[in-house]
């Protein structure tokens, strides 16, 4: 109690700050299940003159399940109230005299018949709120038995391009949150982990507030697992079986495609267990075209290609967690989770007879060559991760909330690159092996206390401790033609080691008044980084600091119009911190023709967020948005080239100078009829690159400009038609422009896809019939060209055509009809590192 006491005392000058108390009458109360009283997020309450029966507004639950109405007049009113899954509730004779009045806690009951809640509770896809935009995962058919990542492509500020990379409002580097809990990770690795029919719902945070981790320059996604409220055994099963391949991409393997993954939970008064494990084999044919040449002291070497570009990925893991809320003041909760992954690419690759070396300023060839490079990257991870969570609730309903989590993952894995001759390939020109051991360790331990409500709103407080050791043993081997025997490579074998130590607090406040919402709040951050670097002959390692103490404020305001459209304005503050892999200065054979690696001076990217932005939902589930954004971020990292040798370029991973991005973000979700609903998303955008590209060749300092500037888009749409209560047809597509990068530009990129759906067995059997990126040979789907260029050095152009017309089908089971309460830890450091 004496700790409680302090830090009120500690943080009462934030009241004074806050300003004079916001204060209005209230109608007010709290929605909970009527099994156990768990609140309800996002329920709709609807308020109604009693004589005559006439709508006068609408409002949905916080995550306390709290609604309130604000500024009604006095009389007599009726309250409906509805959620997904649950029998609709109306209060009638409500006496309103003018003063603050709450309704207390009403409890609503999971409904009987599966058939008639869809009917009369359907839920919305899109609901914006001051912070967010929620949408509905279930509405994307598209994604069942896939990933988190199919689920969220169908979102209108996301976008996947041809090789994977997802980015948000065309900028990659957003955080992922699971259930409100940070995962500080890869995207694209993450999301693949995550069953899409796992997932109920995701926020898409564009400007977030202090109180959550400042990392992601194009913010957060938070994405929720489904959740049930009734005690007793929840136990599904997913399966998915990929048709073959009706495209023949000529590789050397067929594609695979299959998986299974369960789930099983147990619910009883205080307890709550859940058990899965998942197994996915997704593999993706494809090849690639490249045209490729290199300038040296006048000397032009031209090597096109084609051939094969393939990926065989397999995952299986298995979870656990188990929670324990002996009473309503206190819960306790623990994870587990263990696994392995395996993402191989093969690129094996014909390097024509038109290869050439001729002067540059000349067409007359010196000399031509062909040769066949056979490539295999394999990247491995194993992992191992638990988590504690407690939260306590005091009497005056403050709450204290704190998660500690350990993991270890051992990342690795060889590539092996050989040239052969052709069309003799028993020729050995080169032969490479190069292998890596990244054992990573972390633990993030967070501490946040939410102050009982004050009269002007709500005030949050919290620390974060963040640490991070990443160690790499690097060996990089060629193969003596005269021996046999490989034969260490000085200049490509390494260790490395990187130390990142986070110290973090914040506070933030919220509240309401009449029309007016606010959030507004300040996080301190401190981050201390070591990184030691020893190459193969030196005799002593390079250690190389670095560290910051930096604010990231926040602050969010919205108004509400009379015509109940919502005005909104955010600026928000944050900074994508560097990994280990683009720190890493040593070079790593990608392929034939690339060579990889980062810079160990890297600096974390610091970018400034502006919005403003309107929304207004209309009757019958119709809605609008539009938001425009400026984007400003400072030591931007992009990917550049540069030239290694005649035949070989440098990638590397650096800072490039700034990017700048305006833009304008619109979606609609339209239903014309009571069957057929359809959801767009468009991001309009211009982006500016400037800067300079800064490197060291043979001891000289080259500067090269980087200048480019072009206006792109974005966009998803999703239409579905339901037939009957049972079936449904869904198509979507997903667009991306040709984008500009440092040194080039990315082209368009698209995929279509249908999807039918058909439920059995009084919903327990879901089957769902899909057609991925639909071709029939008369698109380009699921096709993308890169290209980029330094004038009088180099140009390369590739050309990636994945695999196109796939057929899947995916069943889902569930062996009774409780509601599913699973919920799971997911990796916080080692996904973002595989």
């Amino acid at each position: 109690m004496l700790m409680k006491k302090s830090i009120q005392a500690w943080f009462l000058f934030i009241l004074f700050i806050a300003g004079t108390q916001f204060a209005s009458a209230q109608l007010s109360g709290k929605i909970l299940d009527r099994e156990d009283a768990t609140p309800l997020e996002y329920a709709t309450v609807a308020l109604y003159t009693q004589t005559p029966k006439k709508l006068i507004t609408g409002v949905i639950t916080n995550q306390k399940g709290v609604f309130t109405f604000d500024k009604i007049k006095k009389g007599t009113y009726i309250i409906e109230v509805s959620f997904i899954g649950y029998q609709p509730k109306k209060i009638e004779n409500i006496v309103y005299s003018g003063n603050a009045k709450d309704l207390g806690n009403l409890k609503i009951s999971l409904g009987n018949s599966l058939n008639e809640v869809v009917i009369k509770a359907e839920r919305a896809a899109i609901v914006s709120k001051i912070d967010k935009q929620i949408f509905d995962a279930t509405n994307f058919q598209n994604s069942q038995g896939g990933t988190g990542t199919d689920v969220i492509r169908n979102l209108p500020s996301v976008s996947v391009n041809g090789i994977g990379e997802i980015s948000v409002r065309g900028t990659t580097g957003f955080v992922v949150l699971l259930n409100g809990n940070p995962v500080q990770g890869n995207a694209s690795t993450i999301l693949n982990q995550l069953p899409a029919n796992a997932i109920d719902k995701v926020e898409v945070i564009t400007a977030p507030s202090a109180k959550y981790d400042p990392e992601g320059k194009a913010g957060i996604i938070n994405i929720f697992t489904k959740k049930g409220a009734l005690n007793g055994t929840f136990t599904q099963i997913n399966t998915r079986i990929g048709a073959p391949s009706i495209e023949n991409y000529n590789n050397s393997e067929a594609a695979k495609r299959y998986g299974v993954d369960a789930t099983f939970n147990y619910r009883k008064d205080q307890w709550n267990v859940s058990l899965g494990a998942s197994y996915q084999r997704n593999d993706l044919a494809g090849r690639r075209e490249g045209d490729v040449f290199t300038i040296i002291k006048d000397v032009k070497t031209s090597f096109p290609s084609d051939g094969e570009r393939s990926f065989d990925e397999e995952n299986y893991s298995g979870r656990f967690t188990i929670d324990y809320t002996p009473n309503k003041n206190n819960e306790f909760s623990i994870g587990f989770f263990a696994g392995k992954r395996s993402k191989d690419r093969r690129a094996d690759i014909v390097y024509f007879d038109n290869n050439a070396v001729q002067p540059a300023d000349s067409d007359n060839r010196l000399y031509t060559f062909q040769y066949f490079n056979e490539n295999l990257r394999i990247r491995k991870s194993d992992f191992a991760l638990g988590s504690f969570d407690y939260a306590h609730t005091f009497r005056d309903d403050s709450k204290l909330s704190t998660s500690f989590l350990y993991e270890y993952t051992f990342l690795g894995g060889p590539t092996t690159n050989r040239n052969l001759g052709f069309p003799d390939t028993s020729q050995i020109i080169q032969d490479e092996y190069n292998t890596n051991d990244n054992p990573l360790n972390g633990t993030l331990l967070r501490v946040d206390y939410e102050f009982a409500d004050f009269s002007f709103g709500k005030l949050e407080t919290g620390y974060q401790y963040r640490f991070l050791n990443h160690e790499g043993d690097f060996l990089y081997t060629r193969r003596n033609n005269t021996s046999g025997f490989f034969e260490t490579v000085p200049e490509f074998t390494s260790q490395i080691d990187l130390k990142r130590t986070l110290h973090s607090g914040y506070v933030n406040v919220s509240g309401k008044k009449e029309q007016w919402e606010y959030v507004a709040g300040i996080r301190l951050e401190k981050m201390d980084r070591e990184l030691t670097l020893q190459g193969e002959n030196e005799p002593n390692p390079e250690v190389i600091p670095y560290d910051y103490l930096q604010l990231f404020p926040s602050a969010t305001l919205q108004y509400t119009l009379k015509n109940k459209a919502q005005l909104k304005m955010a600026y928000s503050r944050r900074v994508q911190r560097t990994t280990t892999f683009k720190m890493n200065p040593f070079r790593e054979r990608e392929h034939s023709e690339t060579l990889e690696q980062g810079d160990k001076n890297l600096l974390p990217e610091f970018v400034d967020l502006v919005e403003i932005g309107i929304s207004k939902r209309y009757k019958k589930g119709n809605s609008v948005y539009a938001t425009a954004y400026l984007r400003n971020v400072k030591n931007l990292v992009n990917r550049v080239n540069k030239v290694f040798n005649d035949t070989i370029l440098d990638r590397i991973y650096t800072n490039v100078g700034q990017g700048k991005s305006l833009g304008l973000e619109l979606g609609a979700q339209l239903k014309p009829t009571e069957n057929w609903r359809n959801f767009i998303g468009v991001n309009i955008f211009n982006l500016d690159i400037n800067g300079d590209f800064v490197y060291e060749e043979n001891g000289t300092t080259f500067t090269k400009k980087i200048d480019n500037n072009a206006t792109q888009y974005t966009i998803n749409f999703n239409s579905t038609y339901q037939f009957n209560t049972t079936s449904s047809l869904q198509f979507t597509l997903n667009y991306l422009s040709k984008r500009v990068t440092a040194q080039g530009e990315d082209s368009r990129f698209y995929s279509p896809n249908l999807t039918f759906q058909k439920t059995f067995f009084d919903n327990r059997l879901s089957a769902t019939l899909q057609w991925q990126n639909i071709d029939l040979g008369l698109l380009d789907t699921n096709e993308q060209r890169i290209t980029t260029a330094q004038q009088g050095s180099f140009f390369t152009t590739t050309n990636y055509v994945y695999e196109v017309d796939m057929v899947t089908l995916n069943l889902s089971y569930n062996l009774n009809s409780n509601k599913n309460k699973s919920k799971f830890i997911e990796s916080e450091f080692g996904a973002k590192e595989f």
